[in-house]
């Protein structure tokens, strides 16, 4: 199995306060993502994800979020393997100490 690409809280952090467009998928079951989402990110349940492929471009990047860095590392190993472009906040939620939403 290929390595999948991480990314931490902090870096991403970072990219966001600097103004970097990036597309943010949270992986995380509803009463989870009820408790705060990383802000511009687009909440897609793992579960949902191999009947939504048609909402990712090959040629852009993904960046998986879940609450620990587990459920969304799994997403871009099997995003990976179908020729996507991703990469996983290591850490999830339980990193991230930036802004959240209520979404």
């Amino acid at each position: 199995m290929q390595e999948i690409k991480e990314i931490t809280a902090e870096e991403l952090k970072k990219k966001l306060e600097s103004g970097e467009k990036l597309n943010l998928i949270d992986v995380r079951e509803e009463e989870e993502v009820a408790l705060g989402m990383i802000p511009g990110a687009k909440h897609i349940r793992m579960g949902d994800i191999p009947n939504r492929l048609d909402e990712f471009n090959k040629e852009e990047e993904y960046i998986f979020i879940c609450r620990s860095g587990a459920r969304s590392g799994n997403v871009c190993y099997y995003l990976q393997e179908m020729g996507y472009n991703v990469c996983n906040m290591a850490g999830g939620m339980l990193a991230w100490d930036g802004d959240i939403i209520q979404p």
